[in-house]
């Protein structure tokens, strides 16, 4: 997965970084990472490097663990939500072309 480098999807923080800043241990976002719900991305030496929208999602992920969720039920939840933002965004978009199709 290759992440725009601007904004929020810019990886930018390094795996100790990340972990602070989200209050999760690195051997915690390590298992998030291979458990598959987190892909952060890495530099040609093999480092991990997270961005802000990746440290959303790990607190996205401590917020459902704090629910009861287990790790595969995180996943689903997951998958779920970001299948509902991309239809939500393919509404939007249908709506705008009708809107523009009736002028």
């Amino acid at each position: 997965m290759t992440k725009k480098m601007v904004g929020q999807s810019a990886a930018v923080y390094g795996i100790s970084v990340a972990a602070e800043l989200v209050g999760l241990g690195q051997q915690t976002l390590r298992q998030y990472e291979n458990k598959g719900l987190i892909e952060p991305e890495r530099t040609a030496g093999g480092t991990r490097r997270y961005s802000d929208l990746d440290l959303v999602r790990l607190r996205r992920i401590a917020e459902l663990l704090a629910c009861g969720l287990n790790l595969a039920g995180i996943r689903m939840v997951l998958g779920l939500e970001a299948a509902n933002l991309k239809l939500r965004r393919e509404l939007k978009d249908a709506r705008q072309l009708s809107a523009k199709g009736d002028e």
